[in-house]
């Protein structure tokens, strides 16, 4: 009994984690393997990280599914990502909303499929009322983007007389953002070596702490998920101010 007193607790973990799924690609072809075993695989690294976040207490898990810029690979790839995006929300959807996840869709959605469309408003309308992890998925999403378009809608309300320019604070601006309502991320995780956001989340990374891994997202696994975030507990977080 004392001893189990005195155990040091585990600290609590970010309650923002962002993740930049990179590496599918690589993945299959460094196993010769066509590029959507890859994507098929990192759906599944997808589900183990989902479960992995309930486990640990995170509250929000914000995953890179598709960026505005993936329209520019060729349409077979293209297709297979949709593709597996529609089993996706078929397959999981039963088991996140039993699990009390409640998902949200960030990104311009008018480009997606309108079958797509109608099955990730249907996913939200039937876990809105859930009070377990927030899942947010980036489809068709880019950082830019979205900056711009917050920048118009503000632009749109000044000439229209109900917002003043003085009232253009930080807090105004993210409130014409995708993420509206949610934290900003603490953590932001990038698989695959590369080391950088890619237009993911620009605004609501500025204080985030950036945590890279070599390991291809296919191979990310609930260890390489605690791993990054021990590194986020060892960082010192001031956001700019001084200590001492």
């Amino acid at each position: 009994m004392e001893a189990a007193a005195t155990r040091e607790l585990a600290p609590a973990p970010p309650a923002h984690i962002a993740i930049i799924m990179d590496g599918n690609g690589r993945w299959a072809r460094n196993r010769g393997l066509p590029r959507v075993a890859g994507h098929e695989r990192g759906a599944e690294s997808a589900r183990a990280v989902v479960r992995a976040c309930r486990e640990l207490g995170v509250a929000y898990l914000t995953i890179y599914a598709f960026s505005s810029e993936n329209w520019n690979r060729p349409q077979t790839e293209v297709n297979d990502l949709m593709g597996l995006l529609r089993i996706y929300l078929k397959r999981e959807i039963n088991e996140l909303d039993s699990q009390g996840v409640r998902l949200r869709f960030i990104g311009a959605r008018e480009r997606l499929p309108p079958d797509i469309i109608a099955e990730i408003e249907a996913a939200e309308r039937r876990t809105r009322a859930n009070q377990g992890l927030v899942l947010a998925v980036a489809l068709n999403y880019g950082s830019r983007d979205e900056i711009v378009h917050a920048a118009r809608a503000i632009a749109a309300d000044v000439a229209a007389g109900t917002l003043r320019p003085d009232q253009v604070t930080e807090d105004e601006f993210a409130k014409h953002l995708h993420t509206v309502g949610m934290p900003n991320p603490d953590l932001v995780i990038r698989t695959s070596g590369e080391q950088r956001l890619s237009n993911f989340l620009l605004w609501q990374s500025a204080y985030a702490e950036l945590v890279f891994t070599d390991v291809l997202w296919p191979d990310f696994t609930k260890d390489t998920l605690q791993q990054a975030i021990a590194e986020y507990h060892r960082r010192d977080r001031r956001f700019g101010a001084r200590r001492g």
